[in-house]
């Protein structure tokens, strides 16, 4: 991570903001006997308080490595979860197949939510056209709206998420911003369709899914031992599960937006923010980093090309697009504001594991 990074700070040992992030959710997170017994006191308790339902927690799939193994991990420590996807329309074949050969063989329901595809398009291009670097917040914010709205329907009080903090560090929120106010302010401005087929959650919907139904989102691998290359043997032995490529590229959207328009547009090597969280984990060398990013990020021609002509714009409109001044969330209504005005009442719930930990340092640690 360097100055190229928004936020970024360094003290006076040169140590930067995301290092210090790190080490406090480390803290929280440690891998030794502590970490252990929290952490079956967490599965014992989601079976306990799921005992009278039919699934315990949710676990949401991509077809993606961290995704998969996170339900992998979920059914050998004897949990019930519903596996639930949000389809966008950007699925590879491979993510397809990832996730039906999981669900398949580890005997788990899947729930699929099918966004209609001429809505999702027009919210993806309305983020392109409002020229902000966030142009995969919708998805990322509908999975979570859309685990949240089955959770609330299955009367399960956990939502099993596979992010680790350790392989994929904590992204600056000048990179990826997200909320609802800020997703239906740009869909408003520059989109030409109402949005039915899929929820956006709503900050009072989130306060109360946290607060009144008590909705626990965890992430599994920041609890156990997670080394890319052993969860990949793991998952190609146990569930036939195949790699696709790269980081996220289980969506052709995705490898996309991270090989091509971020590099592009907006200087932003989302490979920093990767290599980083895995050298501070110590499952690669800083040298080893450096190395790789003097190779530019691979783009495959055919996946932009594909890209451009599914979102239906011309090869004039993205060139417009990629030309235009670049933006960011401050640009737009959010409820950013908001979350800064009320910094000590997240703190509050952040230690009460009411929200994510990572929630406050992220958008309000400093």
């Amino acid at each position: 991570m360097d100055t190229t990074v928004p936020g970024i700070q360094f003290d006076d040992n040169r140590i930067c903001t995301f290092c210090r992030i790190h080490d406090e959710l480390e803290k929280k997170h440690p891998l030794d006997e502590s970490g252990r017994r929290r952490f079956q006191s967490i599965i014992d308790r989601i079976k306990h308080d799921g005992r009278k339902r039919e699934y315990d927690c949710i676990v949401g799939v991509s077809g993606g490595r961290d995704s998969t193994y996170t339900l992998y991990y979920a059914v050998t420590m004897g949990l019930r979860p519903l596996a639930v996807h949000f389809d966008n329309g950007w699925n590879s074949d491979t993510a397809v197949s990832n996730i039906k050969r999981a669900t398949d063989t580890l005997d788990v329901d899947l729930q699929t939510h099918v966004a209609d595809w001429e809505e999702f398009k027009d919210l993806q291009k309305s983020f392109l056209r409002a020229s902000v670097s966030d142009a995969e917040v919708p998805t990322d914010y509908v999975i979570l709206s859309v685990l949240y709205r089955a959770a609330k329907e299955h009367g399960v009080r956990y939502i099993l998420n596979g992010h680790s903090f350790r392989t994929e560090g904590v992204a600056p929120i000048g990179w990826t911003y997200m909320d609802g106010r800020y997703i239906r302010a740009i869909q408003e401005r520059f989109g030409t369709r109402k949005i039915t087929s899929f929820p956006i959650m709503s900050l009072s919907e989130l306060v109360f899914n946290t607060l009144i139904k008590r909705i626990q989102v965890i992430n599994v691998p920041e609890f156990v031992p997670y080394e890319h290359a052993t969860v990949n043997r793991v998952l190609e032995t146990e569930l036939g599960w195949k790699y696709y490529g790269g980081h996220h590229h289980e969506s052709v959207y995705t490898e996309f937006f991270q090989s091509y328009y971020l590099p592009k547009k907006f200087n932003v090597d989302k490979r920093k923010l990767e290599y980083s969280a895995l050298i501070r984990s110590g499952q690669m060398s800083r040298e080893e980093a450096l190395e790789e990013l003097k190779k530019p990020y691979h783009s495959d021609p055919e996946i932009v090309d594909y890209t451009i002509t599914k979102l239906g714009l011309s090869a004039e409109e993205f060139q417009q697009i990629m030309d235009a001044p670049r933006k960011s969330y401050m640009d737009y209504p959010s409820y950013y504001p908001a979350i800064r005005a009320c910094r000590l009442p997240i703190k509050i719930a952040c230690n009460l594991n009411l929200l994510p930990h990572v929630f406050y340092e992220k958008y309000l640690g400093e």
